[in-house]
């Protein structure tokens, strides 16, 4: 045990050796730089790199601008190579010279996807190394506009001794790829593993270099990808794109809002429908509830595509607030269609889908619900509220579950407006005498 910590902390000392950094810059002088005058900038709507995909383009705020660089992660075999490699085709096509570089597939590999989603005659230039020098080397040469990097983690610089994958690797990699696309106005996207957490592998500066990160989500028991930015210098945050797996590739959702809706012809309870918002798109999905008495000591809580600490803070409400007794009951909670909410707009419907279950009484018909449920059981209002409402209504909702000090209203909707969360029982008759069945 004593030889253990002398051994640990040389290694510590070896590895922030490596990483140090220099005190101080030399007495030499260096270059001047040369500014530009603000208003004499080209106008970034004009010279965006289209897609013609009209999803991916959304999520970017428009198209690739040049000069910038992009993460993009998600988990294996979710779709990260296939809608790149659609994208560098789709630009190829449109006469932009495009470079697809994977240290992960051989070029015959890719070739045969290509072959597969029908994309064999775009003039895309492929590629299969890891060397990062050799990398840069030969793109200065081709002059690529778009280049993606499939992906960072297997790449090396020469000049390190660490493996691919580690963090000193992923951060020199990084930083003279970004360097590359600033110095050339070229594209580069780079692919990045993620971890059993769902976080892109490696050093969580690399996120912080890049202009844009993307995450590309989806469950494997669902065909419908998500593909969300949460980073992006030059357009919206939280924008999502809806796309489908298909034998062909991905294919573009253009009405998400009816792909998240269940299809059913009669009402069935512990199901409620909420108008969401994704960036700047409006979203209705449906949220599932299932309410049941427990033989447990300590019921069950399953959250899929809702935060599990949110609904913990919602029984509680329901519990101090509204006089039910929820401590005896197992609950499961559902995102239909795979889609993660994560705006806190969702409470007022998650609380309809528990009552509804609950009490075994169904949501109204053609009804959607959205509002923010505080701690002291108040409905309280939420942005884009007209947004939502419009949603709803082209979609043949006719009534909707809201705050009560809510101003936009929609033409076709019938407000149902609620000041707190004890309100939301008078829809739900039973709820409160609702006892698990030890307690009968």
């Amino acid at each position: 045990m004593k030889e253990f910590w002398p051994r640990q902390h040389a290694r510590i000392f070896e590895e922030a050796a490596r990483e140090a950094v220099p005190k101080g810059l030399s007495s030499g002088k260096g270059n001047v730089v040369a500014f530009a005058a603000l208003q004499a900038q080209a106008n970034d709507e004009n010279w965006r790199h289209v897609t013609g995909m009209a999803e991916l383009d959304r999520v970017l705020g428009g198209g690739f601008v040049p000069g910038s660089a992009i993460l993009i992660g998600g988990d294996p075999g979710i779709g990260k190579s296939t809608i790149l490699l659609q994208a560098t085709a789709a630009l190829a096509r449109r006469g932009l010279a495009t470079a697809y570089v994977s240290g992960e597939e051989a070029v015959a590999q890719i070739g045969m996807r290509a072959q597969r989603l029908g994309l064999s005659d775009a003039p895309v230039q492929l590629a299969a190394a890891n060397n990062l020098r050799d990398i840069l080397t030969t793109l200065a040469t081709s002059k690529a506009e778009i280049i993606v990097i499939d992906s960072i983690q297997t790449m090396y610089a020469d000049n390190l001794d660490s493996a691919p994958g580690t963090v000193a690797q992923v951060r020199a990699c990084s930083q003279e790829l970004i360097r590359h696309a600033k110095s050339t106005d070229a594209v580069v996207i780079l692919v990045g593993h993620v971890t059993k957490d769902g976080q892109i592998a490696g050093p969580r500066v690399i996120e912080h270099m890049v202009d844009t990160v993307l995450y590309f989500e989806g469950e494997r028991g669902h065909q419908f990808r998500i593909l969300r930015a949460v980073k992006n210098r030059f357009g919206a945050t939280d924008e999502i794109g809806v796309f489908a797996m298909t034998d062909g590739g991905l294919a573009e959702v253009s009405n998400p809002s009816a792909l998240f809706l269940g299809d059913r012809k009669e009402p069935v309870s512990g199901a409620a429908v909420f108008a969401g918002m994704e960036g700047t798109r409006p979203l209705l999905v449906e949220i599932q509830a299932l309410v049941a008495p427990s033989s447990l000591a300590t019921p069950r809580r399953t959250v899929v595509g809702w935060d599990s600490g949110r609904l913990a803070m919602i029984l509680a409400v329901l519990d101090a607030r509204c006089g039910l007794r929820l401590g005896g009951y197992d609950v499961y909670l559902n995102v239909a269609g795979g889609l993660r909410i994560q705006e806190p707009a969702a409470d007022l419907a998650v609380a309809a889908a528990l009552l509804s279950s609950l009490s075994d009484v169904p949501v109204p018909e053609r009804t959607v619900a959205f509002g923010e449920v505080s701690l002291a059981g108040e409905v309280r209002p939420v942005s884009q509220i007209e947004a939502r409402l419009k949603e709803a209504a082209k979609l043949g909702f006719t009534q909707a579950i809201m705050p009560s000090n809510a101003k936009a209203r929609a033409s076709g909707l019938a407000p149902v407006e609620l000041d707190r969360l004890v309100d939301l029982l008078a829809l739900f008759p039973g709820a409160r005498d609702a006892r698990p069945d030890d307690e009968a």
